[in-house]
């Protein structure tokens, strides 16, 4: 992640929350200073375009997902141990970031090609890495005989919109969701000792 001002921190998670309720196409610089109470001219001091700000959102978020799932691939862990962390992972962006995590489902394709591509990259790297550790686990007689794509689309589609649904549930706690949430995922995919 670059350093950044508190200035551009409160400005990508204002962005984030304007971007999440109209979609990034909807939203103007204007609509960003008039959210901050700034003139939009002041927001250029900190901030060149919409589509730097889209990108502080995105980037840094796919930085945390990408850096995370390194360290969860690399770990001396069993396949079940890898996919509660990366379970875990997903939660925890999602709870402190949910508008970030919004933009990052719904607006990534809004990123300038230099930022696209390396979204791109580190969203194949992420989904590469998941589905490896699946393989290994059916290898290892571990995960079900599933086909591996389907494994890894089940848990990406639910882990991915989780900030739809975790928001309006003020009564799950974060330790209840972590544990029940695992609970679920796993297992239809993980065979019983």
């Amino acid at each position: 992640m670059t350093e950044r001002s508190n200035r551009q921190n409160e400005i990508a998670q204002i962005s984030a929350k304007l971007f999440r309720q109209k979609g990034y196409a909807a939203v103007s610089m204007r609509d960003l200073a008039a959210a901050m109470d700034i003139k939009a001219s002041s927001l250029y001091n900190h901030i060149s375009s919409k589509q730097d700000v889209l990108a502080l959102v995105i980037m840094d978020l796919a930085e945390a997902f990408t850096n995370g799932m390194k360290g969860i691939y690399g770990a001396d862990a069993s396949v079940s141990e890898k996919l509660s962390s990366i379970i875990a992972l997903h939660i925890d962006l999602t709870i402190q970031q949910p508008n970030a995590m919004a933009c990052l489902n719904n607006d990534w394709m809004h990123l300038a090609p230099n930022n696209l591509l390396r979204f791109t990259e580190q969203r194949d790297y992420y989904e590469e890495s998941l589905r490896s550790i699946i393989r290994k686990g059916i290898e290892e007689k571990i995960i079900h005989p599933l086909h591996e794509d389907l494994i890894v689309f089940s848990l990406l589609s639910t882990l991915r919109t989780l900030y739809l649904w975790y928001g309006r549930k003020s009564n799950l706690s974060e330790q209840k969701l972590r544990a029940d949430l695992t609970a679920a995922l796993l297992q239809g995919i993980v065979k019983k000792s």
